[in-house]
């Protein structure tokens, strides 16, 4: 046969195998579809299998005892807290009253903090208690709380400083003599989250300048707002003598300001330009030029006199710049806490906010220098946390309010000490009680049972299997007074799982009429 005779029948045997096959696929196909419904029209009505329900635990779900980050808290009686029958618990309880005005009114969710609303039940009964006897305050406090005391995690004190309210002379216009503006919140300063018109914005997190409708950028530091960025605005509340003046109120975040004619504007803080708090008396410390045992607010005031050009650069360590409001207050009301109530001078704290819940009490206990410098001075009260700062961060940190003048300020500008903290955590979430429900584990194995059985960790057998030599087969165990031989542990083979077929119910066999053909 010609070869063009070979190829043309070779092309037509192939052409016809083709589609043979194709026939056969599109037969297969066909009947598995066909299959597929007539299995779906005649079992559709099969129910689901139930999910297996979940195992049950050997032990019941109940909460853990509160929890404060970074803290560690011993729960204790009040017998142990030393000094607590000798404190004016009458004048504390006025004073959580205070705050338990504010507790009650809240109608939202509580806060996500370790105390979260539990304020609200001991509030509930102060609310209709007109106590005037310190003994019923003292029962008051013992009935509703448990003292925990606690601190920072590793650390077996807290740490206290003073703040106060500066009062300090001003002009209402700028003159030769006071020329250092007190500026109220500038309209371009930018809170993510925040409206512009909202009342005192975050003392914690970035701050930014609004450039146009979208362009955001960082607010000026202080060097540029003392270089007058923000300067003929219309911000100007008032006029200063000592720009140091104008730093000591914006550390204390709140000042009265004196005026010639005898009027008074009292300013609280509103706001910040973004930048964290640097505590100018550390740089001093960290240069060497005034010794640590030595801090206090009265030496920075007499050292920045002295060195003016020096304290320029002092300030600017500090680029964190506070914003001023005024406030409608009377010359006998002390300053407003970030709680939104006056304060009481010896009996308001500033607590971290991020940790604590206003209102809460802490019994505060140790020696610090009242009377004078050198004094140590026995101090146990109980103190109410109605304020905060952007410095007081910690668990058992606080900022004692002494009121305000310069007798408040001496004394408030020389704490820096470390002292005893007991928090008074209401009775409903006393960890002693809490922590008592909660399931003990099982008891230790036996010291012969625990060398027969040894526990392994399969990830660092295989770790030290790959550094150390091969092991012999068996091992001896010394036990009191005995030898036992024990066989390395094996482990045992992983059950295959055993599937089930599912059971299909029969389909009903109908009677039908036999038909004759």
């Amino acid at each position: 046969m010609a070869p063009e005779a070979r190829i043309k029948n070779f092309l037509k045997n192939s052409a016809t195998a083709l589609c043979a096959g194709a026939v056969v696929l599109s037969s297969f196909s066909l009947g598995a579809e066909a299959a597929r419904r007539h299995y779906r029209s005649h079992h559709h009505h099969l129910p689901a299998l139930a999910a297996a329900p979940p195992r049950a635990l050997p032990y019941p779900q109940l909460p853990l005892p509160f929890e404060i980050p970074g803290a560690q808290y011993l729960p204790l009686t009040w017998t142990d807290v030393k000094g607590w029958s000798d404190d004016d618990h009458l004048a504390a309880y006025k004073t959580f009253r205070a705050s338990c005005r504010t507790i009650n009114a809240q109608t939202g969710a509580a806060e996500p903090k370790a105390l979260g609303g539990s304020l609200s039940e001991p509030c509930r009964a102060a609310k209709s208690l007109e106590l005037t006897d310190d003994a019923k305050a003292r029962t008051f406090f013992e009935e509703n709380f448990a003292p925990l005391r606690i601190s920072r995690l590793g650390e077996p004190d807290g740490f206290v400083t003073g703040y106060y309210e500066p009062v300090l002379e001003g002009s209402r216009t700028q003159t030769d003599a006071f020329n250092v503006p007190v500026y109220r919140r500038p309209s371009n300063l930018f809170v993510r989250g925040y409206k512009q018109d909202s009342v005192s914005l975050p003392n914690k997190g970035p701050v930014y300048r609004k450039i146009g409708r979208r362009k955001l950028v960082p607010y000026y530091d202080r060097g540029e707002i003392e270089d007058g960025k923000i300067a003929g605005r219309g911000l100007e509340i008032a006029w200063l003598k000592d720009p140091t003046d104008l730093l000591f109120a914006q550390i204390q975040g709140s000042a009265r300001i004196k005026f010639d004619d005898g009027g008074t504007v009292r300013l609280n803080y509103d706001a910040y330009n973004g930048y964290p708090y640097t505590a100018v008396g550390r740089v001093l410390i960290e240069r060497g030029i005034i010794p640590k045992e030595e801090m206090s607010m009265q030496k920075i005031r007499e050292w920045m006199a002295q060195n003016p050009d020096g304290a320029k650069d002092l300030r600017r360590q500090n680029r964190s710049y506070i914003f001023f409001r005024e406030v409608n207050l009377s010359d006998k009301e002390e300053a407003v806490g970030a709680q939104g109530i006056p304060l009481t001078a010896g009996r308001s704290i500033a607590v971290d906010k991020a940790l604590h819940v206003y209102g809460t009490p802490f019994f505060i206990e140790g020696e610090l220098p009242i009377d004078s410098e050198r004094s140590k001075t026995p101090f146990h009260r109980l103190m109410i946390a109605q304020d905060t700062g952007s410095a007081i961060i910690g668990p058992a940190r606080a900022d004692l309010y002494f009121g305000a003048g310069a007798d408040a300020g001496r004394v408030s500008g020389r704490l820096r000490h470390p002292m005893h903290f007991v928090m008074l955590v209401p009775k409903g979430l006393d960890p002693t009680v809490r922590a008592a429900k909660l399931p003990v584990p099982d008891p230790r194995p036996s010291e012969k049972i625990a060398k027969l059985f040894p526990q392994t960790d399969p990830a660092k057998d295989s770790a030290k299997d790959q550094t150390k030599p091969a092991a012999p087969s068996a091992a001896v165990a010394q036990g009191k007074g005995e030898t036992v031989a024990v066989a390395n542990p094996v482990p045992l083979p992983v059950p295959r799982p055993v599937i089930e077929p599912v059971q299909e119910p029969r389909r009903p066999v109908k009677n039908r009429p036999h038909r004759q053909q």
